[in-house]
């Protein structure tokens, strides 16, 4: 018996040492700062980017979650993501000039070597103390992923024509070069909108928000851009102008929104025309199919609530109407087209949220008499899922149809 105590003292010896280095170990890898109290929405990002070595603090145990990032610390923050990125030969050692003896050159240049930031953006000088906007960091982002993969190029290229699902779509508007890197941003999840409808292009980042975009990218970097259903919405919004396919068991068939997209209807009634844009459908009663990407930008809690396990599918339907009658009024619209152009006014005031038009229930004669040459509008249509069956008809003759897939 004393031989066996002997024996297992040393033992235990041991699974003391051992344990008490994984506990040291544990405790070194969850940092924690004052000023990150225990509650805050992003303490766990940031304690994770730290033990990564993505961030650093600051003395006496700080780290200023609220401070913005410049564009030097971004640049450096990617390049320390992207570390597993292989640098070809011609890797860049000069990128910009008033970086020289700057403590983020090198870092810096590994970044514009790895295809995140395009030196002819900064014709007058990286500036590296400015701080980074959040539409530069969706661009670096992107512009990293379409760098990394064919597939990301490729996802990059069809969604030009998309529509983001944030007010600065409609007002003021995005430049449509600008389009794609905020839709690959936006359809990984590595960047999103605002509580209040926008994306805050202008707007700079604080190091909170930055640790939790680090992370983001450094799981996206190990995907394929398929595999994010929101950028799969966002593609075939930009090629085939619906979404219907991936939120309903609706489908156009051979036919294509795409193809009727930009064309003219005259109203039968002769009272006016207008242009056929997209179609978005908001997935409420199938619950095997995708939530859509737009579903805040047009309904509201109310509304998907009063339509679940209903069988139908909201569709709004971007079109620009031109009145050519004297008086033009709403139901010269209804009353002019009875195929798959028509539809009702929106009510659910998500429109001031987002900025973008619709046409009012009160006084609608006034408002086409303020746009008498053409007006940008959203109107809605339900359709019951189960049999349904839809046509488009243009002037040139193009059309499309919508039937059940099932």
């Amino acid at each position: 018996m004393e031989k066996l105590k002997k024996i297992m003292l040393p033992i235990m010896s041991a699974v003391v040492v051992v344990s008490t280095l994984i506990s040291s170990q544990a405790s070194a890898a969850t940092t924690t700062f004052k000023d990150v109290q225990a509650n805050h929405w992003a303490k766990s990002a940031i304690e994770s980017a730290v033990s990564k070595g993505y961030f650093k603090g600051y003395g006496n145990g700080l780290f200023k979650p609220n401070a913005s990032v410049t564009r030097a610390e971004f640049a450096s923050l990617i390049s320390r993501v992207a570390k597993d990125m292989t640098l070809p030969e011609d890797a860049q050692t000069d990128s910009f000039k008033d970086l020289k003896g700057h403590w983020s050159k090198a870092e810096v240049d590994r970044a514009v070597t790895l295809g995140f930031i395009n030196t002819k953006d900064y014709p007058n000088g990286f500036k590296p103390s400015t701080p980074i906007t959040r539409e530069e960091m969706a661009k670096w982002l992107s512009s990293g992923l379409v760098a990394s993969s064919a597939e990301y190029k490729t996802a990059f290229a069809e969604t030009k024509g998309t529509l983001l699902p944030v007010k600065e779509s409609f007002k003021p508007g995005i430049a449509q070069d600008k389009i794609p890197y905020l839709a690959l941003a936006m359809g990984t999840n590595l960047m999103n909108g605002f509580p209040d409808g926008s994306f805050g292009m202008d707007e700079t980042t604080t190091r909170a928000e930055s640790s939790a975009i680090l992370l983001r990218l450094e799981n996206v970097l190990k995907k394929e851009a398929v595999t994010f259903d929101d950028l799969n919405e966002l593609r075939m919004m930009g090629t085939k102008k619906t979404n219907l396919e991936l939120v309903s068991s609706l489908t156009t068939g051979k036919t294509s929104i795409a193809d009727i997209s930009g064309k003219r209807k005259t109203f039968r009634n002769g009272s006016g025309s207008l242009v056929f844009h997209r179609l978005i459908g908001i997935n409420t009663s199938e619950p095997k199919k995708k939530d859509s990407i737009y579903t805040s930008l047009f309904m509201t809690e109310f509304g998907m609530n009063k339509n679940k396990n209903s069988g139908v599918l909201p569709v709004f339907k971007e079109i620009t109407i031109y009145p050519k009658k004297q008086g033009f009024d709403i139901g010269d619209y209804k009353n002019g087209v009875i195929d798959m152009t028509g539809g009702m006014t929106i009510t659910n005031k998500l429109n001031q949220k987002y900025g973008y038009e619709v046409i009012p229930n009160l006084e609608p004669a006034k408002f086409f008499a303020k746009n008498k040459n053409g007006v940008k509008v959203w109107v809605v249509e339900n359709l019951k899922i189960k049999d349904f069956y839809g046509q488009f008809n243009m002037d040139d003759g193009s059309y499309a149809v919508i039937s059940n897939n099932n």
